[in-house]
């Protein structure tokens, strides 16, 4: 018997010295993340060479020229005056809509630009500014915003959650660096669009990070910091509270804990938002306020073509026409909250990890769905969790994906970025189907034959749907025929995805309650 399970692991061993990702991680998890960090770097080098929101498009250009401005007023403006409109600040020209620590990290950058090209970042007469030098800079702060928070943040997710699971799994949390670093559509929006999504997440995924070692402060600090970099980051906050409060109600003083988790957050919103907190009027005022800027109600329920519930019924049932905005507030608060409630009660009965993971999702989903004001880019929200889940779901996470690049694609032509988003499409198949990748990934590839030619079928109508985009004007009376095509197909898949995870999440409470019968029994 000893023998023969001797010759198994030889055998086992052998065949993982033929594995592209064991190549990577034999020696151990800091080399292997190295390497991978490495090729992501210079991927988004790449991206960033092309074109980017807004390029040679006056009067307003785009988000490029809304981040170049924001580093323009923060630098050249007491911080007072940032969220006010003046003169000096006209809030109708990419006035400020985010939180005060974006504020603080356009007036990092803007440190930077100053120290080197200093015409990009002057008041007034730098507006518009396009420059090949300028262009650089602006490209590094964001090439370094990913170094410095989301690099750091997947490997210490990678490290909390994954690397207790045995030297088996080693090609696996390889090939799971790999999708989250190698993300498409972060890659797009952040080195090609132009965003700082990479500050927000990274917190997020810190956050994360500290929830599942326990450091339940240090994620109330990190979640609070990536609320006051994105607003955007609230499509989180259902499933942070939910978790942590029912860890808190185990514990043997429930109050004193949710009390101790409640003074991180205020003491943190308070250090971040101290500039404001000396005038109500500058903080809660009608229409100069801070708060007023970050919930801009007036742009409508919906941007674009937006692969959301209210977009997509908006074919058949003119929301903005039949309903005021006010009571628009109201339908698309309930129906957030309703369809978050199912996954917050689940995590709030039995908290877990694996739970609080799903919960992450289902929130987010919720949220890209069925919230106020959501653009195409929201979509990178529901993906971090799903990338961070990508072992356990890995088909769903690949289906997400594909369909996440497919509701960004019209925005992408506008940018001219069809030729980066074409080779990170084909670069993240290949990187998802590499040999020796994913376990469960070629589990999937022998599934039924009925279940695989669906799969390709709906595979080869987006692909074509691309072709037809690039290729073919749109009827006359229809303008945006195709974007509206785009939209329901991506719509009827997050759907379907989010009834899936809202399930998967609700059988882990079985599988919980067969666990502890177990421990019973033994």
């Amino acid at each position: 018997m000893g023998k023969s399970t001797g010759r198994k692991v030889m055998k086992n061993e052998e065949g993982d010295n033929c594995d592209p990702w064991w190549w990577l991680v034999h020696r151990n998890i800091r080399a292997s993340f190295l390497c991978i960090a490495v090729f992501a770097f210079l991927v988004r080098v790449a991206v960033s060479f092309h074109p980017y929101s807004g390029a040679g498009n006056p009067p307003k250009y785009g988000d490029y020229e809304a981040q170049r401005h924001w580093m323009e007023i923060t630098l050249n403006l007491p911080a007072k005056e940032w969220y006010h409109n003046s003169t000096t600040n006209d809030l109708n020209y990419w006035g400020l809509d985010y939180p005060p620590l974006t504020a603080y990290q356009s007036y990092v950058h803007g440190l930077f630009l100053r120290t080197f090209h200093p015409e990009s970042v002057s008041l007034f007469t730098s507006r518009g500014h396009e420059s090949y030098y300028g262009k650089l800079l602006m490209r590094w702060t964001v090439l370094s915003s990913d170094i410095l928070f989301l690099f750091p943040a997947v490997f210490c997710f990678v490290v909390v959650y994954y690397t207790g699971r045995g030297s088996g799994c080693r090609s696996d949390i390889a090939w799971l660096i790999a999708m989250i670093l190698l993300n498409p559509c972060q890659i797009l929006i952040d080195h090609g669009h132009f965003q700082y999504n990479c500050i927000s997440l990274g917190l997020t995924i810190g956050a994360v990070a500290a929830v599942l070692s326990d450091k339940e402060l240090v994620a109330c600090v990190l979640f609070s910091l990536a609320l006051n970099h994105k607003q955007m980051s609230a499509y989180f906050a259902p499933a942070f509270f939910s978790h942590l409060l029912g860890k808190c109600l185990r514990r043997q003083n429930p109050i004193f804990e949710v009390s101790k988790l409640g003074l991180a957050v205020v003491g943190t919103f308070a250090i971040v938002w101290w500039p404001y907190l000396h005038s109500m009027d500058t903080f809660l005022g009608v229409n100069n306020s801070v708060l007023h800027r970050l919930a801009p109600f007036d742009r409508g329920l919906y941007e674009d073509y937006v692969a959301n519930f209210w977009c997509t019924t908006s074919v058949l049932i003119k929301w903005k026409k039949l309903f005021t905005i006010k009571s628009l507030k109201l339908l698309s608060f309930w129906a957030t909250i309703l369809t978050c409630l199912p996954s917050m009660i689940q995590q709030i009965w039995s908290p877990s990890h694996r739970g609080f993971l799903y919960g992450l999702l289902n929130s987010s989903f919720s949220f890209y769905l069925f919230s106020f004001q959501v653009h195409e880019k929201s979509i990178l929200l529901p993906l971090l969790p799903a990338s961070l889940l990508a072992l356990e779901e890995p088909f769903h996470f690949r289906w997400l994906t594909h369909y996440a690049l497919l509701s960004m694609f019209p925005l992408m032509c506008r940018d001219k970025l069809i030729l980066p988003y074409m080779a990170l499409f084909v670069l993240f198949y290949l990187l998802y189907h590499a040999p020796g990748g994913r376990e469960a990934t070629r589990k999937m590839q022998s599934s039924s034959t009925l279940k695989s030619f669906t799969i390709s079928f709906l595979i080869l109508c987006s692909l074509f749907l691309h072709l037809i985009y690039i290729t073919l004007q749109p009827p006359e009376k229809y303008p945006f025929l195709f974007e509206a095509v785009i939209m329901l197909i991506c719509f009827s898949q997050f759907i379907m995805l989010t009834v899936y995870t809202n399930a998967k999440q609700w059988m882990l409470l079985k599988h919980s309650t067969l666990m502890d019968k177990d421990k019973k029994l033994v």
